[in-house]
């Protein structure tokens, strides 16, 4: 499925509208990557560009889709808590805004740029964002890599 870009707020609520407000979701794996590297030569290679993006599977309890990645581009923040022990992951609802030329994503539907703390909740800034529908990624099977034992 192609990627479908976040451009303005009417892009952000088709997506909050089509996934529920990511009511009865978990964030189930993320993966990210620079554009920094170590050549076999041991030279570096660094981009003075914002070069760390970020892809989220997300999935919930509803049809339609039941999950979706969505891929953070120039990413300028990037805060996750994990759920304590005896607690559970899920995500009640969350929030997708548009603010001073940057996108938020949140687990906190109160949270306000402008006075974020690094807090008790998963966060996530980047200059773009895009979503696709990865329904067919369901269950507990991990797609971004596999956890190789020994």
């Amino acid at each position: 499925m192609d990627w479908i870009e976040i451009k303005d707020s009417k892009d952000i609520e088709n997506l909050l509208d089509k996934f529920g407000g990511f009511h009865d979701s978990c964030l189930k794996e993320l993966f990210m990557w620079t554009e920094s590297y170590v050549d076999e030569n041991l030279s570096m290679g660094m981009s003075t560009e914002l070069d760390t993006n970020v892809r989220i599977l997300f999935q919930r309890q509803y049809h339609e889709p039941s999950a979706i990645e969505i891929l953070f581009e120039g990413v300028t923040q990037f805060h996750v808590v994990p759920s304590p022990i005896n607690y559970d992951s899920i995500i009640y609802e969350a929030k997708l805004i548009m603010y001073e030329g940057l996108f938020y994503w949140t687990d906190d539907n109160d949270f306000e740029p402008e006075d974020y703390t690094l807090g008790t909740n998963s966060w996530i800034s980047a200059k773009s964002v895009k979503w696709r529908e990865a329904s067919s990624w369901m269950g507990k099977q991990n797609r971004y890599g596999v956890i190789k034992e020994g």
